[in-house]
């Protein structure tokens, strides 16, 4: 049976350069960096060479990059580190309602401990209208906090924009770019951002890496405390070879960033126009071309999410109905139910999201099984036109 994984959003392999690079501080370059002898020193430069691959793919320097153990840490740096630091200017936050929970749950946190946050509404492609936000500031604002780049639909926020608007007030930007470093070109100086989330195994590095950029003279509080390391920004050993695999993923990210865009731009609108084409009453969620090269989400009206995915599993084919950190809920999709998709649509929704090593004939397959999986499903709902009736 063919495998087709399209859940790249979710994870991705290690690319085999990573893992190569990687081996050697799995092994004998296990020195800790905090040391002042040669294997403390190689660890050392092995750890700030990885620090400036990741500078250069992002447009910054290399002092403003702090490792962390991955995306839902930076968020939770970002918000509570600054929150702490710039409490005496004032209590209020401004973040979206489709925010990754580590963002979320972090700002329902913040509220507890007697923060005020204001969740901005999206329009129905998922995007962050500039005079809301320019609205919802005010004197007592410390952060803005808007992803990149939605886990879910794809939607790209217009985060150069939003940035600007939050400093003409004096405001701290912080965004999620978890899904968007990586997969479309990224200069944080051109942005005008001050904080910047990333994690590694979304651009086929190891699971558990991941940094949050912090623009020089930004005012933020550590995290974590314990230790010296990352100039005292985030205390423990460091996870050198997590490190030095996510400069190398940031390297490659780098070098094939132009083709990569290109190659799952093409299969990603094959994808949408396919599924659009071949089934009907199907929606696609988030803007039609503003979106993530690699994203495709759909809602498809009268079948049930879970029961789409054992099957497409059982056809050898990975897939999501939304973010893979809230897979165990059942509760309808916060970002869908923001875009005004009603919870019985939005119970119907897919997420196929491409990767580097996927293929067109990849693509064909999914759209050669898709429209059968569908029909068969809806051809035993009791809410499809022509399916199976409940006895009254």
């Amino acid at each position: 049976m063919r495998r087709v994984y399209l859940d790249h959003a979710a994870t991705t392999a290690v690319h085999p350069e990573v893992l190569e690079e990687m081996l050697p501080y799995l092994k004998e370059e296990f020195g800790n960096p905090s040391s002042i002898y040669s294997w403390g020193r190689e660890a050392k430069a092995a750890v700030e060479k990885a620090r400036a691959r990741l500078a250069h793919l992002l447009g910054a320097h290399p002092a403003e990059i702090v490792f962390t153990s991955g995306g839902t840490e930076s968020d939770n740096f970002a918000l509570r580190g600054v929150a702490a630091a710039n409490s005496q200017k004032g209590n209020h936050i401004i973040t979206t309602k489709i925010e990754h929970h580590a963002v979320l749950h972090t700002a329902e946190q913040l509220e507890k401990e007697g923060f005020r946050v204001t969740y901005l509404p999206v329009d129905r492609d998922g995007l962050v209208r500039p005079e809301d936000l320019e609205e919802a500031l005010t004197p007592d604002t410390v952060l803005v906090s808007i992803m990149f780049a939605n886990n879910e639909i794809g939607t790209i926020e217009p985060i150069a924009e939003l940035a600007r608007i939050a400093k003409s007030k004096g405001v701290i930007f912080h965004t999620d770019a978890v899904q968007a470093v990586g997969n479309i070109p990224i200069d944080v100086k051109e942005l005008n951002v001050d904080l910047l989330s990333l994690s590694g195994h979304k651009i086929y590095g190891p699971k558990g890496t991941g940094a949050l950029y912090i623009r020089r003279g930004t005012r933020i509080e550590p995290l974590l405390l314990g230790g010296a390391q990352e100039r005292k920004w985030r205390a423990g050993t460091e996870n050198v070879p997590g490190i030095v695999g996510l400069g190398k993923a940031a390297e490659l990210a780098e070098k094939e960033l132009p083709q990569r865009m290109k190659h799952l731009t093409e299969l990603r609108d094959l994808l949408i126009n396919g599924v659009m084409e071949r089934i009907d009453h199907v929606r696609l969620n988030g803007h039609r071309t503003q979106r993530l090269p690699g994203n495709a989400s759909f809602c498809f009206e009268f079948v049930e999410g879970e029961s789409l995915l054992l099957n497409l599993d059982l056809a050898g084919i990975a897939a999501s109905s939304g973010s893979a950190c809230t897979s165990g809920s059942l509760e309808p999709s916060h970002v869908l139910m923001a875009l005004g998709i009603p919870p019985e649509v939005a119970h119907g929704s897919l997420r196929l999201t491409l990767g580097r090593d996927n293929t067109r004939e990849d693509v064909e397959y999914v759209l050669s099984v898709l429209p059968d999986i569908v029909a068969r499903l809806r051809a035993i709902s009791p809410l499809a036109p022509g399916g199976v009736k409940e006895d009254v």
